[in-house]
């Protein structure tokens, strides 16, 4: 619980397709091909101006897979806390699975990230969000008990709560909403 007794409500953002430009089928595997997105970082403050945690939930199996070490992963993400702390905003956490076994309760679609977040930071997952571009990001939210958005699913099934034509409408939806 939170100093005021309450546990606080969080947005859960992907990673790579909505903070970062994605890198299509492959990974992001070197700092330099990392791309912060214009419209994430509008997000965020919308999500900070609102009094919203902001977590980053993602599987990053390309570790498993030899394609880049955790320490450049360390990298990464440090460069990513660096960009956002230049533009006065923060992250509460990042959390990341490199299991490839989708059998692990931390990686996506299974719940275990947001869990974990949600016992380390003491956040309330009822009044959380969770925003993917992907059905693993709906489903890994919808079982933490989270409202979930899904990004770029025109035309696509999707059992998100709320459906986005690309992120450039996130931080109005967000606005909306939270």
């Amino acid at each position: 619980m939170t100093e005021t007794g309450k546990d606080r409500p969080c947005v859960f953002f992907d990673r790579d397709g909505i903070v970062n430009r994605s890198p299509g089928a492959g990974y992001v595997e070197r700092v330099e091909d990392f791309h912060l997105l214009p419209e994430f970082v509008e997000a965020l403050r919308v999500v900070q101006a609102r009094g919203y945690e902001a977590v980053i939930v993602t599987n990053q199996r390309g570790v498993s897979l030899g394609r880049l070490t955790e320490a450049t992963l360390d990298d990464i993400h440090r460069t990513l806390k660096e960009q956002l702390r230049s533009r006065g905003l923060a992250l509460r956490d990042i959390f990341f699975c490199t299991a490839d076994d989708d059998a692990h309760p931390d990686r996506k679609p299974n719940p275990g990230m947001l869990l974990a977040a949600a016992r380390r930071h003491h956040l309330d997952l009822a009044r959380s969000w969770m925003v993917g571009d992907n059905e693993r990001d709906v489903e890994a939210g919808r079982r933490a008990g989270c409202r979930t958005v899904r990004v770029g699913s025109a035309g696509q099934q999707s059992a998100a709560d709320f459906r986005l034509a690309g992120l450039d409408e996130l931080p109005g939806f967000l606005s909306a909403h939270l």
